[in-house]
């Protein structure tokens, strides 16, 4: 295995040094945390799914012009991407009551709101990523106005293609967190689509049980948290099966291939 300098690690990833300039590798690990990470559980084979899917997302974003870090994937946990300056944004676009937004406001999970709302969080996990205002963002500098406005455009495109997306899998796009960055191109800057879409950053239920197919198996204690996320790979065509057999094969591939 060829030793590379560690540039960060989150909780579900790490960044390499790139084998270019201005090039990262982000190795997706098995990994889960839940409620700021107070709890935390390493699944097999969860992160080779993250990279799978991520990767299926993303060249599809790229193909509808969404700028994103994304270039290549380079084997079962590990992609090339394009190095840029993260904005300490979490930005969340919501279609149904769920999770947070369900208990500050009193309403019933499973509600459609009526249409999609951004929210936008600090990303500083000692303070429990609390909730901003764009006012707060320009106030303390985190990001512009001209940032805001393209981080709202992109959002809200990438949430219509999305929705449809996994519709044709009936699957129901709940809710979902991203990330954005700056790229750096000479004296041009550029807001781009970080990190990952994955099961981890989206809510996903199945259009005709409810099921849900994502990160809250974990949070809730619901269990069989690799495989919804392998159902979600195989409903997209990513993969052939959902059984235990491909799992059990993911989680022993490494980053050494």
């Amino acid at each position: 295995m060829v030793k590379r300098r560690k540039i960060y690690e989150g909780k579900a990833k790490i960044l390499y040094e790139g084998p270019e300039p201005g090039t990262l590798i982000q190795y997706f690990k098995d990994d889960a945390t839940a409620f700021n990470n107070e709890k935390r559980a390493v699944l097999d084979g969860k992160g080779v799914l993250n990279n799978r899917i991520s990767e299926f997302v993303m060249m599809q974003l790229n193909g509808i012009g969404i700028p994103t870090h994304f270039l290549k994937r380079i084997n079962m946990r590990e992609q090339l991407i394009r190095e840029v300056e993260i904005i300490p944004l979490e930005v969340i676009c919501r279609n149904v009551a769920a999770g947070s937004i369900a208990k500050r406001l009193g309403i019933e999970e499973g509600t459609p709101l009526p249409r999609s709302i951004i929210e936008f969080c600090y990303k500083k996990d000692e303070l429990g990523d609390p909730l901003v205002s764009e006012e707060h963002i320009t106030a303390f500098n985190w990001a512009t106005h001209q940032e805001i406005d393209d981080i709202i455009a992109m959002t809200l495109r990438i949430n219509d293609f999305l929705t449809g997306l996994f519709a044709g899998a009936q699957i129901k796009l709940v809710d979902f967190k991203v990330e954005y960055g700056r790229l750096y191109e000479g004296e041009m800057v550029r807001t781009v689509l970080a990190d990952e879409i994955s099961p981890d950053s989206c809510r996903l239920w199945d259009m005709t049980t409810g099921e849900k197919l994502d990160k809250d198996r974990f949070r809730r204690d619901l269990g069989g948290v690799t495989e919804a996320y392998a159902e979600v790979a195989r409903r997209l065509g990513i993969i052939k099966e959902a059984g235990g057999a491909e799992i059990l094969s993911f989680s022993q591939d490494k980053s050494e291939e």
